[in-house]
Order: structure tokens, then C-alpha cells, then sequence
């Protein structure tokens, strides 16, 4: 189960094995970032659904969360 927002939207967007089993549908607003010009703090902020202030201007550190990795300032 990933934890990061973009990861799973990601993860939402692949067809399941179990056809006959409902899905997440998760939608990203917004646009995405130019890869040249990337957007201070966290890059997936300006798409996030969770945003918070300090996610704009300062990037998360990797923590360990339930077992792996992740990036995120909700965890």
C-alpha cells in the first residue's frame, strides 16, 4: 500500500488484476511541473490534494513509514 500521494495515483491508475474489483479512481489537478523548471519544496505540491504551506517551500526528507520509504510531510 503505497503511502505518497503521487504513488498512489500511480498505483490507482493501473488496471487491477481482479477485474471484477472496484478500484480507486483518484484524479491530479492541476498542471504538471516542467521537469527544467521544478517548483521549490515538495515537486508534487502543486498537485497534491493534501498541500500544506511548508510543502511549497521545504522538501521532505526520506522517512521510513510502515515498512518503506517515503517522502511526504504527512508522514
Amino acid at each position: 500500500e503505497p503511502k505518497h500521494p503521487y504513488t498512489k495515483a500511480l498505483f490507482a491508475a493501473a488496471l487491477p488484476i481482479d477485474l471484477d474489483r472496484p478500484r480507486e479512481e483518484i484524479t491530479l489537478s492541476g498542471e504538471v511541473p516542467s521537469p527544467l523548471a521544478p517548483p521549490s519544496g515538495c515537486r508534487f505540491h502543486p498537485r497534491c490534494p493534501f498541500a500544506m504551506p511548508h510543502c511549497a517551500t521545504e522538501e521532505p526528507a526520506l522517512r521510513p513509514e510502515s515498512g518503506r520509504l517515503v517522502a511526504c510531510h504527512l508522514y
